[in-house]
C-alpha cells in the first residue's frame, strides 16, 4: 500500500511517500481502505513540526473509506460499510476525561495518509448516507468541532444570531448548522470575493475585517446594539477581544482556534461584566459525531470543499492550505 511518513523534526521537506504491506485486523479492529482525508490546522501544525511527534509518523487526523475486513468481536460494522474516523478514538461519549483524551490519529498514533488502516472499531462511525468518501472525510475534525461548539455547548436555537470568523472548514460547517437551526449568521472575511460566496451560502450579513478593523462594534450595530448570541472563535488572541465586543450580555463564545497565535492580552472584566460564557472546544466525542451525522442526513447538508489533491501531491496540498486561499475544506484523494 502507499502511505506517507513524516520524518522528525517535521517540515514539508520531511514528508515521504513510500510503499509498505498493509496491516491485518486483530480482534475488535477494522481494516479500512482509506479513500480520502482532509487537511486541518492541527495536521498543518504536525507536519511543520510545531506539534512534535515520533519519527516516521503517518500524518492526517481525518480518514474515510470502506470496511475491507473485520476482526473477531466486531458486530457494529460489516464488509462494504462506508465509514469515517473519529478524532478521539477513545472518547466515546459524555464529557472528556483524562482517560479518553488520548491517541490522536496523525499525532500520537499513525493517521490516515495511507491506503489501508487498522484501528479499533470504535475509532469509526458510519458515514452519512449518500456522502462520497471525500465529503465524509471533512467531518471528524472540522464538522464535529463546529457541531460541539454551536449545538452541544452553545445550545443554538431558532432566531439566535451567530458570528463566524473566516471561511475555513469549521466556520463553513458552523454556517450550515446555524442556518439549519433557524439562526441568523454574520460572517467575516478579508476577501470581498469570499464574502459574496458567504452570502450565497446563506450568511445574512458580512463584514470585511480589514476594511472594518473594529468589527466587533460593527457586529453590535448589525444587531441593533444587542450583540450576537454565539461566536465561533477560531482566530485566538488576535480576534478574541473583538469577539467579546460583538457578543451580547450573557452570550456564548466557543473557543476553538489559535490561527493568530497562542497567547495575547485578555481584558478579564470584559468577560465577567457581560456574563459571557466561554467553552473550550477540543473537537468532540464519537457520540457527538453520530448526532451530527444524523442532523446532516435530516437536513441534507453537504460540506464545502474547495480543492482536492492526490496523495502524492500532499506537499502541494499543505502549501495551498497554508496560503489561506481556500474557501471550505482542502482534501486528499487516495
Amino acid at each position: 500500500m502507499r502511505l506517507v511518513r513524516l520524518g522528525a523534526p517535521g517540515g514539508l521537506e520531511n514528508i515521504k511517500l513510500i510503499e509498505e504491506d498493509h496491516p491485518k485486523p486483530r480482534p475488535g479492529e477494522l481494516l479500512v481502505r482509506i479513500r480520502a482525508s482532509s487537511l486541518n490546522f492541527h495536521d498543518d501544525m504536525v507536519v511543520l513540526g510545531k506539534i512534535p511527534c515520533a519519527d516516521g509518523r503517518i500524518p492526517m487526523t481525518d480518514g474515510a473509506g470502506e470496511v475491507i475486513s473485520a476482526g473477531e468481536n466486531v458486530d457494529e460494522f460489516k464488509v462494504g460499510d462506508n465509514v469515517v474516523s473519529s478524532f478521539w478514538p477513545y472518547w466515546l461519549g459524555g464529557e472528556m476525561t483524562p482517560a479518553t483524551r488520548r491517541d490522536i490519529p496523525g499525532d500520537s498514533i499513525d493517521g490516515y495518509a495511507r491506503e489501508y488502516a487498522c484501528m479499533p472499531a470504535h475509532a469509526f462511525t458510519k458515514a452519512p448516507a449518500g456522502y462520497t468518501h471525500l465529503e465524509a472525510a471533512t467531518l471528524p475534525c472540522a464538522g464535529v468541532t463546529a457541531w460541539r461548539g454551536l449545538v452541544v455547548c452553545g445550545q443554538v436555537k431558532l432566531c439566535d444570531t451567530v458570528l463566524i470568523l473566516g471561511t475555513g472548514g469549521v466556520s463553513m460547517f458552523a454556517l450550515q448548522f446555524a442556518k439549519a437551526a433557524g439562526a441568523r449568521v454574520i460572517a467575516t472575511s478579508s476577501s470581498d470575493e469570499k464574502l459574496e460566496k458567504l452570502k450565497r451560502l446563506g450568511a445574512d450579513a458580512v463584514i470585511n475585517y480589514k476594511a472594518v478593523p473594529n468589527w466587533g462594534k460593527k457586529v453590535k450595530d448589525l444587531t441593533d446594539g444587542r450583540g450576537v448570541d454565539h461566536v465561533i472563535e477560531v482566530g485566538g488572541p488576535g480576534t478574541l477581544m473583538q469577539s467579546i465586543a460583538a457578543c451580547r450580555t450573557g452570550g456564548h463564545i466557543a473557543l476553538i482556534g489559535v490561527l493568530t497565535g497562542f497567547a495575547g492580552e485578555l481584558v478579564i472584566p470584559a468577560l465577567f461584566s457581560n456574563q459571557i460564557r466561554t467553552s473550550g472546544i477540543s473537537i468532540g466525542s464519537r457520540a457527538d459525531q453520530e448526532d451530527m451525522i444524523r442532523a446532516i442526513t435530516a437536513n441534507r447538508l453537504k460540506p464545502i470543499i474547495d480543492r482536492q489533491f492526490p496523495l502524492q501531491e500532499i506537499v502541494a496540498a499543505f502549501k495551498y492550505f497554508e496560503s489561506q486561499k481556500h474557501f471550505g475544506k482542502v482534501c486528499l484523494q487516495l
